[in-house]
């Protein structure tokens, strides 16, 4: 123990009088083990803590067979009803809608929420306890409106409550309805999807009526344990069968898909996005631990050579080379552990900047916890073996004798490559590859930001409401929707205004099915296409900036007693009708027989990767539509438009719930390009390091030649070498290494094209601007890099040199 103290003691002088190389070391480990650290506190936040409900281990959520994006929602409730009735695999099958929003009112408090709508069995199926009060429960329910009861978040009874207990037994209202406040859920509950945090849960009997004996209406989210013994396969097959016999008992309304399970937690089928994301960040992330490491070897392979002499004469004195090594492991350690301190710490305050940061998705817990600590202890002690061992072999195989008679030496000539050539010709590899899937990534972003959407989103607000929750009977007569869509377009400064029941990108996007004119049988197997719908209003396409290839837009003229009409896209138009044109052609669609009077281009409606969707476009003079969503294109500033958009509509209805934002701000959102953004972030901050790692690098090694081979220099220069002969002794080596390091980096970039898309929109390694940018920027780094040790070379002074020798 004396011995490892002196070690250590002796360890930290030597790294005290090198302060340059010391600090190079430390920050070079501080960013490697950092970044590792940041992406395992995620990966370990997302996919390594469980559910905070009982035996999330045998909690599965019901998903149709076909793989599907970001869409939570399974079945209709009725459905739901009949598939718990009937199962035979479940002991236990509870649903919920992710979807409730409201508006709070408590005393004077008026808070926008969002919640869920469950099954009175939700909470016991669960397994969750209560923190203040009682949890809905399935004896509550007894038929439509018998249930108003809510229990609240833990968030929200702390935040609008003041943590009161006394809160249990209040009434407050959703809306326009009252609830009674039954209960608080504890902290760390918050349903059962990682980044979804609800304020509040009701029942579902007591949500929406429509739901409860709709069947096309798919607002229910499934979930179900499994009785002892039954795999997941016999349970999807129980399940299917059942949905097969009820599309025969309901042939207008149920599809009869085969249904399969998945865990919860990850939205469902984008748990395989979100985790193929999470793993090639973490592989990338390795990497950069992997190139700072192979610095590092480099740094103290040529500081080790440097210290032959010292070296050597320990050993005269009387030291074993097993001294030597352990003395140099020790020195490794010693920098490792100070800068993987440094990188924890680092990634302790980013990931507590991660655990305020509301994303698209929702809010993310991330806590620095045990086995984060010991991810990075693995991480530090494996990075010291890994750089340290280089310095400890050249010990272990050097010639006291030659050391203290010439100097530091090599162990093979200089026309060969030694081990710390090869360490630094994988660290311009791996730096390249880095740099490559970070340009990749800008391309990728580029490309999304210019694909065709179908609508121009610069300078458009939306203002969302419901006029169905504050309307008597739910029912808003036309008359008021008109005024209302005049008031917005009358703002100053608004150039076009309409509605739309839903814009692109926000989810919850499910095909209709459309009939050829002269069906009688309204089955699903009769169905010719099941297209996007949209309800909007006169004046949407314009608002919009939606082309107009063909026909035209709707009008007030268009009314329940005039015929039924419909716009389409280019998609649903060849796909009915081929070449033909589609004007005046006809088809049932929710049991009209609607003639199309418009065409108009395509666009992305449900995400960016998606194939070119059939679209229609109801008329919402002659539809049902009192979820309605405001579109007003103005060149005011933004600020002040959704102001005074938001003032407009409420001085018309005061008690309605109004939700502004920017078009721009929900194409940042999760289905379009939050994703891209966040992907080109993260490997723009990948590269960043890589460059960096390759600037240090790079600088080691050509300072690192031009210093041991000072003297030869001096003669070449004595003896009349010309420039280019003296710097291609100087950095030559260096070039070379940059030079086949780069295009290794370019090879491994196109063979993780794969490892890339998972992380990238139509990621392309190949794409001319990207070798061409990637290339370009490790020749500009190379150049910044060996600059100083060659012009230090080019102002060798012959005679002062062998003065000094």
């Amino acid at each position: 123990m004396k011995d490892l103290v002196m070690d250590v003691r002796y360890a930290l002088r030597v790294l005290w009088k090198s302060p340059a190389f010391t600090l190079v070391a430390l920050v070079t480990l501080m960013l490697g083990i950092g970044a590792n650290v940041v992406v395992f506190g995620i990966v370990n936040a997302v996919l390594l803590h469980p559910l905070a409900v009982s035996d999330p281990g045998n909690l599965y959520q019901l998903r149709l067979k076909p793989w599907m994006s970001f869409k939570l929602l399974t079945t209709s409730y009725p459905a739901y009803e009949d598939l718990r009735r009937r199962n035979t695999s479940f002991s236990g099958v509870a649903g919920f809608d992710g979807f409730a929003e409201a508006t709070l009112r408590w005393g004077n408090t008026v808070k926008s929420v969002t919640g869920y709508a469950v099954t009175g069995n939700y909470f016991d199926l669960l397994g969750v306890q209560p923190e203040v009060g009682r949890f809905i429960h399935e004896a509550d329910e007894h038929g439509p409106n018998s249930a108003p009861y809510v229990v609240l978040s833990n968030n929200l009874w702390r935040s609008v409550f003041n943590a009161d207990p006394a809160v249990v037994g209040t009434t407050v209202r959703l809306n326009k309805d009252p609830y009674t406040v039954i209960g608080v859920a504890p902290a760390r509950f918050h349903g059962t999807e990682q980044f979804d945090w609800p304020d509040y849960w009701i029942p579902f009997v007591n949500w929406d009526q429509r739901f409860l004996q709709n069947r096309t209406s798919t607002a229910v989210t499934v979930l179900g344990r499994l009785k002892p013994g039954v795999t997941p396969q016999q349970a999807a097959e129980n399940l299917s069968a059942i949905a097969a016999q009820l599309a025969k008992e309901y042939p207008q309304t149920d599809t009869g898909m085969p249904l399969r399970l998945v865990r919860p937690g990850l939205y469902a089928d984008d748990g395989d996005v979100i985790r193929g994301f999470l793993y090639s960040m973490t592989g990338l992330a390795l990497l950069v631990l992997v190139a700072a490491c192979a610095n590092l070897a480099s740094l103290f392979a040529a500081r080790a050579w440097d210290r032959t002499r010292e070296l050597a004469l320990r050993v005269a004195l009387g030291a074993s080379r097993w001294r030597l090594v352990r003395q140099l492991m020790i020195e490794a350690m010693v920098v490792s552990l100070i800068g993987g301190t440094a990188g924890l710490v680092t990634a302790s305050l980013l990931l507590g900047v991660l655990n305020r940061w509301d994303s698209p998705y929702g809010h993310l817990a991330v806590n620095v916890d045990a086995r984060v600590y010991f991810v990075a202890l693995i991480l530090t002690l494996i990075s010291a073996l890994f750089f340290g061992i280089v310095p400890a072999r050249q010990a272990w195989q050097s010639s006291p004798l030659q050391a203290m008679k010439s100097g530091a030496v090599d162990s093979m000539p200089l026309r060969r490559f030694a081990s710390r050539d090869l360490l630094l010709g994988a660290q311009i590899a791996i730096c390249m590859l880095l740099v490559t899937a970070s340009l990749v990534a800008v391309r990728s972003m580029v490309r999304m930001l210019h694909a065709p959407l179908g609508f121009q989103p610069q300078g458009v607000m939306l203002a969302e409401t419901d006029l169905r929750l504050v309307e008597p009977g739910g029912d808003v007569p036309i008359e008021k929707k008109k005024a209302m869509i005049e008031a917005v377009r009358n703002i100053p400064g608004v150039a076009a205004a309409g509605t739309v029941n839903r814009v692109p990108f926000n989810g919850g996007l499910r095909g209709v099915p459309i009939f050829q004119p002269g069906t009688t049988e309204f089955t699903l197997n009769n169905s010719v296409l099941a297209p996007y719908v949209f309800t909007i209003s006169p004046g949407y396409l314009e608002a919009a900036s939606t082309r107009l290839l063909g026909g035209r837009d709707f009008s007030w003229q268009d009314t329940t007693e005039t015929p039924y009409v419909a716009i389409v896209n280019e998609t649903f138009a060849h796909k009915m009708w081929g070449d033909t044109s589609a004007i005046g052609q006809r088809f049932i669609v929710r049991g009209h027989l609607a003639e199309v009077v418009g065409v108009v281009e395509d666009g992305k409606y449900h995400n960016m990767q998606e194939s070119q969707q059939p679209v229609a476009y109801l008329s919402l003079s002659q539809n049902e539509q009192n979820q309605m969503i405001f579109v007003a294109r103005s060149q005011r500033a933004q600020n002040e438009m959704a102001a005074t958009l938001e003032r407009t509509l409420n001085g018309l209805e005061p008690d309605a719930r109004i939700k502004v934002r920017s078009w721009l701000e929900v194409l940042g959102g999760l289905n379009a390009l939050f994703p891209a953004r966040a992907a080109s972030v993260a490997l723009c901050i990948m590269g960043l390091l890589a460059a960096m790692l390759a600037v240090t690098g790079i600088f080691g090694m050509a300072a690192y030649n031009v210093s041991r081979r000072m003297k030869e220099l001096g003669i070449r220069v004595a003896l009349g070498a010309r420039t280019k002969h003296v710097m291609s002794t100087a950095v030559g080596r260096t070039v070379v290494l940059l030079m086949v390091g780069s295009l290794l980096g370019l090879l491994l970039g196109v063979l993780a094209s794969r490892l890339l898309g998972h992380v990238v929109y139509q990621a392309n390694p190949r794409d001319p601007v990207v070798v061409a940018g990637a290339t370009l920027t490790m020749a500009l780094l190379g150049i910044a890099a060996s600059a100083i040790p060659a012009l230090r070379a080019m102002t060798i002074d012959p005679s002062k040199l062998l003065r000094e020798e």
